[in-house]
């Protein structure tokens, strides 16, 4: 007998979840309270509710969370004020939506006196880390189940043939037969792994995609749109003013128009594997490239230097699940310190798989000064003889070394 009376499961509905689900009563004999979290995936969540109740699980125990605006504005703003990237490419949609899963899994285990809480994700994932490293930031003494680990259920279609056993039903089998992708979704990003995903050679089928058309059969007309920045947030689309969650859900839609944001990507995970996986970022690609360019006309020079310098590491530390650590805590306060005066509007041309700058202006926090930058006449503003000392400065080491290695010869 199990001394877990309760524990919380990420559950999300679908097949992973649904195993587990059924697993925690046979195996714990506990006591289950279900979350299932919206974060803008675009599914129906309502079905998750009806399978927790088909397998016992009290309505008062259900909870269905819509946190979109939470998880642009707390979440997804905060680490785009950063031009997050990992490994040069990724977006980080999927990692950063785990720090607020994990706060919302304790929030919910302090509501209900729950000893535990469980995810689906597996012993070879990032998920896992993030999870965890989130839940006992928040609650030190909270206990995981972790089904991956302890199972002997090791692949999708083991645990299809669960399901059957158990009478859980299967959705998105997939059409030629098999397991199906395993996608994860939210308002930044979709990605799939998985199936013929696992040999990188393959090009990904084109029926995969979901929120992007291709490049090849996007418009053949560009589409010009304004971006309205405060304090390095988005909070305008072409003059018009929306919550956070409806910005990126209307760049998403512009992007996946235009076959923005898709990613084929081979990305080193936190265990030490790498792993292959395709994603879809549109309103996020976009998000970035404007937030660059107003930043390139607001920020010192220096200061965008040392955010440069920062950001591979705070990239890290979000995709290695380290969101609740001091130091990214530390890293988000001198961020949002140089957002007080990325300040101003981005002009974008989208067209064809490309998002092109095209204008951007700030009215009050702009350091480009048309008197100084002109190629013509600029009536003394900029002496251009003064250049000519400090090459000389910072070239001295270097001929000091030259004369060197000619001596020696």
């Amino acid at each position: 007998m199990s001394d877990i009376k309760k524990a919380v499961l990420a559950y999300s509905g679908g097949l992973d979840t649904s195993v587990i689900l059924k697993w925690l009563q046979d195996t714990y004999e506990c006591e289950v309270v279900t979350f299932t979290a919206d974060l803008g995936q675009g599914e129906e969540l309502e079905p998750a509710r009806a399978k927790a109740i088909k397998f016992g699980i009290k309505p008062e125990n259900i909870f269905i969370d819509d946190l979109r605006e939470e998880f642009v504005r707390d979440f997804v703003f905060p680490m785009f004020r950063c031009n997050a990237i990992y490994e040069g490419e990724y977006l980080l949609g999927t990692s950063i939506a785990r720090p607020l899963i994990a706060k919302r899994l304790i929030e919910i285990s302090n509501l209900t006196n729950a000893d535990a809480i469980s995810h689906g994700a597996t012993g070879k994932g990032n998920d896992q880390v993030r999870f965890e490293l989130g839940a006992y930031a928040l609650k030190p003494g909270i206990k995981v189940i972790a089904p991956w680990r302890e199972w002997d259920l090791l692949s999708r279609e083991k645990l299809m043939a669960y399901a059957e056993k158990n009478g859980i039903p299967v959705e998105m089998k997939h059409k030629q037969g098999g397991s199906p992708y395993s996608m994860d979704a939210n308002l930044l990003h979709i990605s799939y792994e998985g199936r013929h995903l696992e040999d990188p050679s393959a090009e990904a089928e084109a029926s995969m995609w979901r929120w992007t058309v291709s490049p090849e059969a996007a418009p053949d007309a560009a589409e010009y749109i304004d971006l309205e920045f405060v304090k390095g947030d988005l909070v305008a689309i072409n003059g018009q003013r929306l919550a956070a969650h409806e910005l990126l859900a209307e760049l998403n839609a512009l992007g996946g128009k235009h076959g923005i944001g898709r990613l084929d990507l081979v990305e080193n995970r936190y265990v030490g594997m790498k792993s292959r996986g395709c994603y879809e970022t549109p309103g996020g690609t976009i998000l970035l490239k404007a937030h660059r360019a107003i930043e390139s006309l607001t920020l010192d020079r220096e200061v965008a230097h040392l955010k440069d310098d920062l950001m591979p590491r705070y990239a890290s530390l979000v995709y290695n699940g380290y969101w609740w650590s001091p130091e990214r805590l530390a890293l988000q306060a001198l961020i949002d310190h140089t957002q007080q005066v990325v300040n101003g509007w981005v002009r974008l041309k989208l067209y064809k798989g490309n998002v092109i700058v095209v204008g951007r202006d700030s009215k009050t926090d702009s350091l480009f000064d048309p008197t100084i930058a002109t190629f013509e006449d600029d009536a003394g503003a900029y002496d251009q003889k003064d250049a000519g000392g400090f090459i000389k400065l910072n070239a001295l080491r270097m001929r000091i070394a030259a004369n060197l290695a000619n001596r020696k010869k």
